[in-house]
């Protein structure tokens, strides 16, 4: 029976149409970046597990997609793992048969006598003694084994009955569930040490360190590459995706985030997806209120409920406030961004008043203050700037600014972009006070509103400009020919490989959008002149091949 093909779920197949589109989105990115002085690198598409783990949160961790060591591993580790179970079981009630009652401790003193034994015995696993101790994790599983056996009675008896049938019972119920506690507590490196990258910056943080003694900084570096994330599939979120990220590391200044949002201004100018809103705020400025409110243990809580003031409405997040613990006395000091309105400008006076007794928050505004009059200065091209104190983007991983960028008012679309400043991103890697600030755009969101507003290019998806009718061996060799000294030209065409009906030609023609046909026959050969048919008027003359290089070139 044949196998029904399919893709993992949360993967997604491209035509040629797709792909030529999300390349036209690519490559005006990537000419930016150029542009603006950014160098390529790019990181292997797995990293060891050590280097990812632990880094994205709990949630993060866990959809972190991890390799297995070889195809075959797995299986040997199962076999062997199972039978050293099996073994230990069957030693479980040597000495305890003849005893009236369950001897908990005699039990105890054979199954640590003979398992590290049956452990060492494992020719396939190679343990690292100094990761695992032999004694504790005899201990500990051990333990775990007592905590099985002692919540069922049943068990409990067959340890006192010498009968390897009532044993093997034992063993199966037992194993089941211990040996993933064993395999995942103890042994998971050795089953998967290499994981899929989950995003682009821990990659990049780890490159930066392995590589410092061969960079300049700062170091501005671009990475167009796919990620991958166990995550549950649905629309707009998929398991393999590219990220397009542009940092640079190693500098402070905030000209820095003064050119980023110049950059997110040029990329999407050069899209034509004009009146995109690029939204800032500062992550001092958050602290600076939570400071002023007396929440600085929630600050969390409190930009949670603040980012939700445009969909649930001022008093349902005074409401969701009060729930978190915040007083009433701090919730009447948040009033005045309830009603924070007017341009840049206006809100940053008004956020001077609200900070006026926090140190960090003024701080905060310093920065603002200076992007935006630097950016006043220079003008953006069709792009606006906007302030936006709700913004509480990457939270516990930004340091100043804070960057989203919102579609052009009418589309539905979430977020298309963002970014900002963060002061140690090599420290989990021991390189400590290397501070960056950085961007991403969202290929797949940019995509969809291209495709929104229609504004791919009409010639995007072009692939073939003329194909050669194929109407036998003599005339398909003459037009090889011309076809081979078309494509020295640089003219994209082919020939149909085969004498087809016309009919069928034509139709495959219409069908790839090939936008002009050129037809050879018995008469052409003889005149040396090509009769080239336009698919979209329906015209066709006779010309010569010089002035067919010249009419499908331009």
């Amino acid at each position: 029976m044949a196998q029904k093909p399919s893709i993992p779920k949360g993967t997604r197949d491209f035509n040629a149409e797709e792909v030529a589109k999300r390349s036209y989105i690519m490559e005006t990115i990537k000419e930016q970046f150029q542009v603006y002085g950014f160098q390529p690198i790019e990181t292997p598409s797995f990293e060891n597990s050590d280097t990812l783990m632990g880094k994205y949160g709990d949630e993060g961790d866990r959809l972190i997609f991890k390799i297995l060591n070889s195809g075959d591993f797995l299986r040997s580790f199962n076999e062997n793992l199972i039978k050293t179970i099996n073994t230990a079981v069957f030693n479980l009630g040597i000495g305890i048969r003849e005893d009236e009652n369950f001897d908990i401790n005699k039990f105890e003193v054979n199954f640590i006598k003979k398992f590290p034994n049956i452990l060492r015995s494992l020719k396939n696993i190679k343990f690292d003694e100094s990761q695992i101790n032999l004694e504790n994790l005899t201990k500990d599983i051990w333990f775990r084994i007592r905590e099985i056996v002692l919540k069922h009675e049943k068990l409990k008896a067959m340890l006192m009955i010498d009968d390897a049938h009532n044993r093997a019972i034992l063993s199966n119920m037992i194993h089941g569930d211990f040996y993933f506690q064993l395999g995942n507590k103890y042994v998971g490196n050795y089953i998967s040490e290499k994981a899929l990258r989950y995003d682009l910056t821990v990659p990049f943080a780890r490159y930066v360190v392995q590589h410092q003694n061969e960079i300049e900084f700062p170091f501005k570096r671009y990475q167009i590459q796919p990620v991958w994330r166990a995550d549950r599939p649905q629309k707009g979120r998929f398991r393999e995706f590219f990220q397009c990220d542009a940092d640079v590391v190693g500098s402070k200044s905030l000209f820095q985030e003064v050119e980023f949002i110049q950059l997110y201004d040029a990329v999407f100018s050069a899209l034509k997806l004009e009146g995109v809103t690029i939204k800032i705020n500062n992550r001092k400025i958050l602290s600076g209120i939570a400071e002023v409110i007396g929440a600085q243990d929630k600050l969390i809580d409190f930009t949670v409920a603040l980012d939700k003031l445009d969909k649930i409405g001022e008093e349902k997040v005074k409401e969701e406030m009060r729930s978190k613990g915040i007083s009433e006395e701090g919730i009447s000091k948040l009033q005045p961004l309830f009603t924070l309105k007017g341009g840049f400008g206006e809100q940053i006076e008004s956020l001077k008043s609200i900070l006026s007794s926090s140190e960090i928050g003024l701080k905060g505004i310093e920065e603002l203050e200076f992007i935006n009059t630097a950016i006043s200065n220079l003008k953006l091209k069709t792009a606006t700037l906007q302030l936006d104190v709700t913004l509480a983007r990457g939270l516990n991983y930004y340091t100043g600014a804070i960057f989203e960028v919102s579609a052009p008012e009418g589309v539905n679309m979430g977020s298309i972009g963002g970014g900002g400043r963060y002061d140690d991103l090599t420290g989990i890697f021991g390189l400590k006070d290397m501070s960056g600030v950085g961007i991403s755009f969202g290929l797949d969101r940019i995509y969809l509103v291209l495709e929104e507003l229609d504004l791919f290019p009409a010639t995007i998806a072009e692939s073939t400009k003329v194909i050669f009718i194929n109407f036998g061996e003599n005339e398909a060799m003459a037009c090889l020919q011309a076809v081979t000294k078309l494509r020295q030209a640089g003219v994209k065409a082919e020939l149909y490989p085969d004498a087809a009906k016309m009919k069928k030609q034509m139709n495959y023609a219409n069908r790839r959008n090939i936008p002009f046909v050129v037809l050879v026959g018995e008469e052409e050969l003889k005149s040396g002149v090509f009769a080239l048919k336009n698919m979209a008027s329906g015209e066709q003359h006779k010309v010569e091949f010089s002035a067919l290089v010249e009419l499908l070139g331009n």
